[in-house]
């Protein structure tokens, strides 16, 4: 049984023993550039070389992991995150592991699948063109629920990422209080545990998804120091290492067109 505050705060969440959680979005892939280019060129299918699964960094998202870890250096040794969990993604995977080593931490970057992108089914590979021409109905069924929890076949919805989510959340709980982590991920996994920590309502994940995009190699930062009680958003989306680095900074937005109509 789930116990909710009036916060709207699950209780594992309100008693996770961590102190500090940064959330890294990976840095730009060979598949954020082909669905960028896919859709300016008007093309209902994007040319991506691999499953989502094994899509690699681009050149630049190289540089940026690089950029990453040089900024991650700067943290003092006392501070530094005592786990380092990716998602098992090699775009996410290969940030983790170019930061770490850039950074010279003793870590090793540990996976979990519940971390994952969110898995799209039939309509893996398409452009919001491609959906609308090839699967007219789903285009529709989209609309009406909203972002939220519209699940395409063999899919996800948000709903369901936010659930797998909850559970890596709660697993804060064993690592005892004063523990600091680093998840390194998606953007729509870093905008859903804003929901899940933050107690948001449908409105208000899909309003930040309408009018943010996180940026690639980005670092969203929540403390909590005394260990308990609600965790506080520090800073979201910050890509000031990547512009003083001299490194190009890229989003790769999803659609925006997130509510239901």
């Amino acid at each position: 049984m789930i116990f909710v505050n009036e916060d709207g705060l699950t209780e594992a969440v309100q008693e996770a023993g961590a102190v500090e959680l940064l959330l890294v979005r990976h840095g730009e892939s060979e598949g954020n550039v082909a669905a960028t280019e896919a859709r300016l060129a008007g093309a209902e299918v994007i040319d991506v070389p691999a499953r989502d699964a094994d899509v690699s960094l681009s050149g630049t998202g190289q540089d940026q992991a690089k950029a990453l870890g040089t900024a991650l250096a700067r943290i003092a040794d006392e501070l530094r995150p005592d786990a380092i969990v990716s998602s098992p993604y090699a775009r996410a995977r290969q940030t983790a592991e170019i930061a770490v080593e850039a950074a010279g931490w003793p870590v090793k970057v540990l996976t979990d699948e519940r971390l994952r992108d969110r898995e799209l089914g039939i309509l893996d590979r398409l452009t919001r063109l491609g959906v609308e021409t090839r699967y007219p109905e789903e285009a529709e069924r989209r609309l009406w629920l909203g972002k939220l929890y519209y699940r395409p076949p063999g899919g996800e919805s948000w709903a369901d990422v936010a659930l797998r989510l909850r559970s890596i959340l709660d697993e804060l709980n064993t690592l005892g209080t004063g523990q600091r982590v680093m998840l390194v991920c998606h953007d729509a996994v870093i905008l859903l545990v804003r929901y899940v920590l933050e107690g948001m309502s449908e409105q208000e994940i899909l309003d930040l998804a309408a009018t943010t995009s996180v940026l690639n190699a980005s670092i969203t930062r929540y403390v909590r120091p005394s260990g308990a009680g609600p965790w506080e958003l520090e800073s979201f989306n910050v890509a000031d290492h990547l512009t003083e680095q001299g490194v190009t900074v890229t989003e790769h937005s999803g659609d925006a067109s997130v509510h239901p109509q």
